[in-house]
């Protein structure tokens, strides 16, 4: 396994793991153990303190309570109402004409939250309540926010901003490992799954993935980023399920323009 992995991401960094190449490099982790679990030198420390104290009693698994369609006050949104306050934010001729990020109708949604109260509603016991629907909308580069009063079901208010990146979705990430994987850029983060698993890497269900917001520097990046920041750009941080990370830092997916680069 040692020559194999040299082979793709050259000299291994001990301690910090990290490799520097011209391909994906795997980043070695090291999580906490089960050390000392079975060491004898401590006093009554540990799992086999636990097994002996007989006054600890089994844990018990509680069903939780039922959730209703509509919450109260400040209680976190319900299921129901994300979906109800989604399905009013998208409605309409507008947002259709939207695109999300697989270039589909409609912008992506991003989150659900739920709205503070007005001023003149902070001491209201029945104030309505709010949803505060966030999208981005491909078409045009734009974040979208949409206030929805959940009672009359009706759109309050929406904002758009440009240039404005908040965190990945799932769904972003998930689409720029797809384009990452399709691009020639991918091949060495295709070459490192394969040398650790045995197998070819062909879609981004095969890793576990975290993304980070990308945006141009000037100077610091090849022509085809520099648009980052106003276009939505992301750094993957892959994993293989069970195993190591793969260092893909040196390339950015910019999910607008459907590319990927490299950086120097």
């Amino acid at each position: 396994m040692r020559r194999t992995v040299r082979r793709h991401l050259g000299k291994v960094v001990a301690g910090a793991a990290i490799a520097v190449t011209g391909t994906a490099v795997m980043v070695g982790i090291t999580l906490p153990g089960s050390a000392g679990a079975e060491e004898s030198g401590g006093k009554g420390g540990g799992l086999a303190a636990l097994q002996q104290d007989r006054s600890v009693g089994p844990g018990v698994v509680e069903r939780a309570p039922a959730e209703g369609a509509t919450g109260k006050g400040d209680d976190p949104l319900t299921d129901d109402e994300v979906r109800r306050a989604e399905r009013i934010a998208l409605s309409g001729p507008q947002f259709a004409a939207g695109q999300n990020v697989e270039g589909g109708k409609g912008p992506q949604r991003l989150a659900v939250d739920l709205a503070e109260p007005n001023a003149d509603e902070l001491d209201d016991p029945d104030a309505p309540r709010r949803a505060e629907v966030t999208l981005y909308d491909y078409k045009s580069d734009a974040l979208v926010t949409k206030t929805v009063d959940l009672r009359s079901g009706k759109a309050e208010g929406t904002g758009t901003q440009h240039g404005v990146q908040p965190p990945l979705t799932r769904e972003e990430n998930a689409e720029a490992a797809r384009l990452l994987i399709a691009d020639p850029l991918g091949a060495g983060l295709k070459a490192d799954y394969k040398d650790a698993t045995g197998k070819d890497l062909t879609s981004p269900g095969q890793l576990m993935l975290t993304g980070i917001v990308y945006r141009a520097v000037p100077g610091a990046q090849p022509a085809v980023l520099d648009q980052c920041g106003r276009h939505r750009c992301v750094r993957l941080l892959p994993k293989i399920p069970n195993g190591s990370w793969i260092d893909s830092r040196s390339f950015v997916i910019d999910l607008s323009a459907r590319k990927v680069g490299r950086l120097g």
